[in-house]
Parts: C-alpha cells; structure tokens; sequence
C-alpha cells in the first residue's frame, strides 16, 4: 500500500474521520500545533470535542461525504470502516488517506528517543505517569496519550527536547507503524477478539512490536508475565524486566499497602537500592505501573530521585478512578476500564476505599467484546454489592439482534451477583439515587459515553441545589 507522509501536506486541509476519540484529537491537536488546517468529525459530540473545537479545528458532527469535499488528506480511526460515507467520498475523489496509526508513527519519525508503551491494560496510566516523570524532570518531552493528563493540559504536548511518548494501541495491529527506539510492554491478555484470531495471534503481534526496536534501543517488560518473556527472548536489543519477583531487573522491595490500597516500596534495580517511593495512585497493577515508568525513566536518564517524586504527585489522567462528585454522602466515581480484567481492576481499589456498599455500574462495550468476554463478564463485579448493567454500546458496531445487556445480567444472577439490567443513563440514575445510601461508592465503568452518565447526575445535583 503507497501510504501519503504528512509532511508532503504541510499548510493544507486535513481532515480527520472520528477525530473525538481519545488519540485523533490529541493528534489533531498536534497537527493545529504544526501549522495544518485541520477539520474532523465524528459520531456524536463527545466529550473531547470541545477541546479540538478550542485548539482551532472546524468539526462535524454526524459523518457524511460533503465533510470531506476541499480536503487535501484524510486520516481515520481503525474503527472506521471502508463503507462509512466519508471514507467512501475520498475514495471517489481520489483524496489521499491513511489510517491513524500512520500518522502517529511519521510525527515520531526524527525524535531520537521515540517511546511506545503497549499492553491490554494500563497504557494511558503509565505513559501518564511517564510523562509526568519526564516533564518534571526537565527532559521536555512531545507527549502522545490516549486520555486526557492535567500536567500536560490534555492528551498531548509539544516538547523541545529529543523525545516522542506515545501510547503504543494493539487495535487493528495499529502499533505496528510505529518506530519505537524505547518499547515498554505492561501486559498481554486476551482483547479486541474481533480483529486477532486468538490469545497466541495477540502474543505473536506483540512481540512483532517488540522487534521493531533497534539493537541500540531497548525493551522493558513485564518480567512476571510469561508470553512477554517468551518474546522477549527473540530480541537482540538490549532488554530488561520489571515485576513483584526477585528474578526482574526492576522490583519492589518492602512492598506495603495502606488501608486505601496507596503503596509504598523500595526500589531496586538488581541488587542495588535505587530509591524509595510512595504511589499517588492506588492498586495493585499501579505499583506494576509505576515500576515501567520508573524503568523507562532510567532508560532515558532521568534523576531517580526526582522521578520517584513526581510518581507521588501523580495523580491519575481523567477517566482512570476518577472522582467526579460526592451527593447524598456517597462517592461518584469513573473509570476507563472496558473489558472484564479492566473492570475488576477498578472495582479492587473502589473495594478498599468505599466504606459502606459498592455500587458497580457497567456499559459493557461493543458486541463482539461483550461475546468473545462473555463467561469473564459474569463474575467480573463479584466484589461489589451491587451490579447496574446499561445497554451495549455498539461503538463502531451494528447491533446484531442475538445479544444483549439482560443475557450479562442473567448470567450474573446465575453466580451470584446481585444484578439489574437498568438499560438507559436515566433509568441508571435513579435506582442509584432510589437505593443509594450515605457511605456508599458508586463507580461507572466503559470506554463509551458512560463517562456521560456522571455529567448526567453532576448537572441535575446542581439543577436541585439551585
């Protein structure tokens, strides 16, 4: 395929195709930044398109062939599908296009530290944090991620200095465009089912990744997790781990949690003490986390010191365990997570720090996730108390007729859970309001527009306080 390079388009129109996603906007951004005329549209008006809207690009909503008339590129999501009408227009135009892996790959291009941060889970919160590290640590970054970081002032960042940071996404193979000199691997578990043909296909395009990394470069992974390992073992690069065992190269020692489940260790690289550090984040996997980050922070000559600083002040990027509210004594939270292991993540740490009951309110996520997951998503929520159940967000999906959110909640009865298929956001809303009690938590989980749901019972608290 005879792929355009964006920089033959400099100064002129480029329109991007589902640009309120979590990584075209920030990338739209970017291209604002370097000088292009840049439109987009997308779906619906999501909650990132006011910030492409304010960084100066022209958007649409609703996705139709005169969108795309007068455009000099085109660039789309790997969620967008040949027959979408806009696609269809370029093509009968002879427009250029390409997909969004693409672009992110050729802005990369010329950074001599380019870093990739890849894994089924955590990416956001670790290139966050990374990020964070870095910046404070005055290396002066351009930052790449797929949420949005108050230290940066959203999901990207133009830096001066010779580094490129960017999520590194599995979806559609995309991550392969990249050209990482820095390859930092979290995890590999079975996801996105609808484009790999299975857990093996997933292990064996990861490590593809892994090996687009040249001799000089390096890969850091997950020492405790058995197919990176297996991986990793292929590379001629220099490698090195991070894990909770004694045999990685990075590990905590003296791990200790607090009742609210915030961690605090110290860290050693080999046999010898690095530094010591206490997480502004809670869990489990962002102790995981904050070792890549650390790791990847060494890797490109950051003061340890300063590095184990800034991982205390670092917070979390919006969207990840995020507090949005607290009504009628009871805590409103979000988060990203989207599959079965992501949800059981966040409803660890909501597990610890709620006091009273926990309200678990899932959207479970396009159609073929929701069948390939199915047994994972009945037992997922098992911690919690209670289980809210909205209706499939289809995504870039078609809804297939045989599948369904009351199917998930008669599963979950069947183990156990407490369960009720509450289908719209208002319907959502008031059994919460109805049954909620003073000390519970109550946390809503999906990378649809379940975020929405929070706006939703931020907006009417302000209408009944007046």
């Amino acid at each position: 395929m005879n792929v355009p390079h964006i920089n033959d388009y400099k100064g002129k129109r480029i329109h991007m195709i589902g640009v309120g996603g979590s990584s075209m906007s920030g990338l739209a951004e970017m291209l604002v930044d370097k000088g292009y005329q840049v439109t987009g549209s997308d779906r619906t008006d999501g909650y990132l398109m006011e910030d492409v809207r304010r960084a100066g690009v022209k958007t649409f909503i609703g996705q139709r062939a005169e969108n795309v008339r007068g455009a000099d590129l085109v660039v789309y999501t790997a969620a967008i599908a040949a027959d979408n009408p806009e696609r269809m227009e370029a093509d009968r135009l002879g427009i250029p296009s390409m997909e969004r892996a693409y672009l992110l790959g050729q802005l990369m291009e010329g950074y001599p530290e380019s870093v990739g941060i890849c894994g089924a889970h955590g990416k956001t919160s670790t290139t966050s944090m990374l990020s964070q590290i870095l910046m404070e640590g005055g290396l002066d970054p351009s930052i790449h991620i797929g949420g949005k970081l108050d230290a940066i002032g959203g999901s990207t960042r133009i830096g001066k200095g010779g580094m490129f940071l960017a999520e590194a996404c599995e979806f559609r193979r995309s991550f392969l465009q990249m050209k990482p000199t820095v390859a930092v691997v979290l995890n590999i578990d079975a996801d996105h089912l609808d484009c790999y043909r299975d857990i093996d296909d997933i292990e064996n395009t990861f490590g593809q990744f892994m090996q687009l990394v040249p001799e000089m470069g390096i890969v850091i992974g997950n020492g405790d997790d058995e197919r990176i390992m297996r991986q990793m073992e292929k590379l001629h690069c220099r490698r090195e781990t991070f894990g909770l065992s004694e045999k990685c190269d990075w590990r905590p020692v003296n791990l200790r949690e607090d009742d609210r489940g915030y961690a605090s260790y110290e860290l050693y690289h080999g046999d010898e003490f690095v530094t010591r550090v206490t997480m502004g984040v809670p869990g489990d996997f962002n102790v995981l986390n904050g070792l890549a980050a650390m790791a990847a922070a060494h890797a490109l000559g950051a003061d340890m010191d300063k590095a184990a600083e800034s991982l205390q002040r670092f917070v979390g990027a919006h969207r990840r365990f995020e507090l949005t509210d607290v009504i009628d004594g009871v805590e409103v939270f979000h988060d990203y997570g989207h599959n079965p292991t992501e949800m059981r993540m966040a409803l660890s740490i909501a597990r610890k720090r709620c006091k009273g009951r926990l309200w678990a309110v899932m959207q479970p996520h396009t159609f073929s996730r929701v069948r390939t997951l199915f047994d994972e998503y009945l037992t997922c929520t098992e911690v919690a108390d209670f289980t809210l159940v909205t209706d499939i967000c289809a995504a870039r999906e078609k809804d297939p007729g045989d599948l369904n959110s009351g199917m998930l909640v008669e599963g979950m009865r069947a183990h156990g859970i407490d369960a009720v298929w509450t289908p719209s956001f208002d319907d959502t809303e008031n059994y919460l309001r109805a049954h909620w009690q003073p000390g519970d938590l109550a946390i809503t989980m999906g990378c649809g527009d379940v975020n929405e749901l929070n706006n939703q019972i931020h907006r009417h608290e302000l209408e009944k306080n007046g």
